[in-house]
């Protein structure tokens, strides 16, 4: 049979309590570096259509070494506008992933005792991973498709006013949570797609630009390529430019889903004003009067 645990005199068992924390200045810092990053992602779109033709006249080999460089990071939109970009990316996350983690802390304070309203559901399950997960899910390869998109839904459900129950599952929340995701994985997976893209057609560009050099005879080969080349220049513009698109759908969508998260929170955790004490008297009893 198990015996009972008892601390020993004097000792107190470590526990970390959960607690409260106001969401609106992360919340307030996220959204701008989200619509900073999302401007700078159009810019880098519009930059790549204003330098299409100097990549066309790259591929046909109508430029002189000194624009050779030019060109190269003209392709990407210009180096500046990327090195800016990658620091708000950074930034961005940063920013983001400290007002998801507070607004998990804060779901495990509002369904704990310490609440200023007895919790109606249990604190027990209310989010589907750990808390590790709030950050380790967006690094983690793989998982990272659907496991960030669980930890947001479980937020946003445990953070729903208790007076409305089933307030995270109507269309609107449903919608700006999932057009978030949409946008935010379609970003990422064109963007990549676009680099490889790019990276694996400049390399074969090069190669056979070798291989032409050395052999005449492969011209003809080469001036069909250059076609193909410029077909694929084309269209990883338009990769980006729906990618730009679709990280605005997402920053606008999560950043209307984090101010919501924050006033169902902050509604939750402000007690309804107290009713008015009325002036007390004490009653009056009888005077005392010893019996004769």
């Amino acid at each position: 049979m198990t015996q009972p645990y008892y601390p020993a005199p004097g000792h107190v068992p470590y526990q970390v309590l959960p607690r409260y924390r106001q969401l609106r200045t992360f919340a307030v810092v996220a959204i701008v570096l989200m619509g900073l990053t999302a401007l700078v992602a159009v810019l880098q779109s519009v930059l790549m259509w204003r330098s299409y033709d100097k990549v066309k006249n790259f591929i046909f080999l109508n430029l002189t070494e000194d624009e050779l460089d030019g060109a190269m990071s003209a392709a990407v939109g210009g180096g500046w506008v990327v090195n800016i970009l990658g620091y708000l990316l950074f930034g961005t996350a940063i920013a983001y992933l400290l007002w998801l983690w507070y607004a998990r802390e804060n779901t495990d304070f509002l369904n704990s005792p310490l609440a200023p309203r007895p919790p109606v559901r249990p604190g027990q399950g209310l989010h589907r991973r750990s808390s590790g997960w709030v950050v380790g899910a967006w690094f983690c390869p793989i998982v990272q498709f659907w496991y960030p998109l669980q930890v947001v839904q479980d937020v946003v459900a445990a953070s729903e006013p208790l007076e409305q129950p089933g307030a995270a599952k109507t269309p609107q929340i449903r919608t700006l949570i999932y057009s978030w995701w949409v946008g935010w994985v379609g970003y990422w997976v064109i963007i990549l797609a676009g680099l490889l893209t790019a990276a694996v057609g400049t390399i074969a560009f090069i190669v056979q630009l070798v291989d032409v050099t050395e052999d005449r005879d492969r011209s003809v080969a080469f001036y069909g390529f250059q076609d193909v080349m410029v077909q694929v220049a084309l269209w990883v513009d338009i990769g980006f430019s729906v990618a730009a698109l679709l990280l605005m759908v997402a920053t606008v969508a999560m950043a209307l889903l984090m101010l919501q998260v924050g006033r169902w929170q902050q509604q939750q955790v402000t007690l309804p004003p107290m009713a008015p004490v009325q002036d007390f008297r004490p009653p009056s009893f009888p005077s005392y009067r010893p019996m004769s």
